[in-house]
């Protein structure tokens, strides 16, 4: 429980400092450090990230950072996508999906290193 408690807290804090998504961070942390196999540690996440995201959202709304129209129009759309994944996942070997999970981890994070601001660049403007 302890182990439980440490992990969602950091894992919530560096989601909210560094914008990532937050099953990025608790999916191998589930995996890693709690035992739990990866199909198990995925719909653990899933289940975890809604409160963050609904306390993220509300915050960042207060800033005028939300849109809306655009929120639903992916929460509406990956309604579907998580039943489809759902079947997916329960008859793809689990191995399968773990490879699958550290590449899109491998994409993400050579995306991130791609397109970061660089030094020379200025600031956005806003």
């Amino acid at each position: 429980m302890i182990g439980a408690i440490v992990v969602g807290a950091f894992a919530g804090l560096l989601a909210g400092l560094l914008g990532v998504g937050g099953g990025v961070l608790f999916v191998p942390a589930l995996t890693v450090f709690l035992g739990l196999d990866q199909v198990d540690a995925e719909a653990t996440s899933l289940l975890a990230i809604m409160p963050m995201a609904i306390v993220g959202a509300w915050r960042q709304q207060r800033y005028g950072n939300v849109n809306l129209r655009d929120g639903a129009l992916l929460g509406a759309t990956a309604i579907p996508g998580a039943i489809a994944g759902v079947a997916i996942v329960n008859v793809v070997p689990e191995r399968v999906v773990q490879v699958m999970f550290a590449g899109l981890m491998l994409v993400i994070a050579f995306r991130m290193v791609r397109e970061r601001p660089r030094l020379t660049d200025p600031p956005p403007s806003g």
